[in-house]
């Protein structure tokens, strides 16, 4: 069985760039797949192998990085996920572009998998989904406010268009896949003078890992060949074309969903509905 792990991790890294041939031998050598996505600001990654590799990965990135008490979200599968190693060197580990933003020091406040449900359900709160549109559209907790983005990016311009004139004393729960989206978004609504922002901690992957997600419908996007986890962290196999019943993989939905609120392959996304 090949353990999966997620995690990112804000930490100030000025030779990000040094520590890359490094990680990828040491990667490499215990025979390790994924991603690791380095910046000035930290990491971000998704990285499978067996159990021990994962371990000894983690020892590294402790004793190597620097990186102490990681949090970090595994999942299993039968199969190897990924095809090869791959770390990227990049200006931001999530890309929102916004420049000199302290993530760190504006964060907004965690809440926990356990306490989400009750959170969310108050009439006080409004719950925004940071996701993409092609992540919303296989899964969300029912009363979020989907903001129908097709890139991170743009995120900051549909607070500016949508939420400018609400109350900055507003209570707002935001969430993500594994938590580093809303550890940025928080960040910046913060930056624009909201004072009550919270976000899920661990994302929707440690909500389903810590409880039974009875707020949660449909499943979750992840971005490697199992498309999507359902409730119990395992590989949701329904996700199909509505068209011809194709099992999708990532780039079908991610295309398809640009230009539809359905989910087609690509195939049946270029012929005429």
């Amino acid at each position: 069985m090949t353990v999966i792990t997620a995690f990112y991790h804000f930490i100030n890294l000025p030779n990000y760039e040094e520590m890359k041939p490094p990680m990828m031998e040491f990667c490499n050598s215990l025979g390790l797949k994924g991603t690791i996505l380095l910046a000035k600001e930290g990491m971000n990654s998704t990285i499978s192998g067996d159990r021990e590799s994962i371990d000894s990965l983690y020892k590294y990135l402790e004793s190597v990085i620097g990186i102490k008490n990681l949090i970090y979200k595994e999942s299993s599968h039968n199969v190897q996920p990924f095809k090869k190693m791959k770390i990227s060197l990049k200006k931001e580990i999530v890309a929102l572009g916004v420049e000199d933003l302290d993530v760190e020091g504006l964060k907004g406040e965690y809440i926990k998998p356990k306490d989400w449900d009750d959170f969310i359900s108050r009439k006080d709160v409004i719950t925004i989904d940071t996701r993409n549109k092609y992540e919303t559209l296989l899964g969300s907790f029912e009363k979020a406010i989907d903001p129908d983005t097709k890139s991170f990016r743009n995120f900051p311009q549909w607070v500016q268009d949508n939420l400018s004139d609400l109350d900055k004393e507003q209570k707002i729960a935001m969430f993500c896949t594994g938590g580093i989206r809303c550890e940025k978004s928080t960040a910046y609504m913060k930056s624009q003078g909201f004072k009550n922002i919270y976000h899920l901690e661990g994302g929707i992957l440690k909500y389903f890992e810590d409880t039974e997600a009875k707020a949660w419908n449909g499943s979750c996007f992840v971005f490697d060949e199992r498309v999507a986890l359902n409730k119990q962290l395992l590989c949701d196999h329904g996700i199909q074309c509505k068209i011809c019943n194709k099992d999708l993989g990532t780039d079908d939905i991610r295309a398809t969903a640009a230009t539809t609120k359905e989910i087609y392959c690509m195939k049946c996304n270029n012929h005429e509905r």
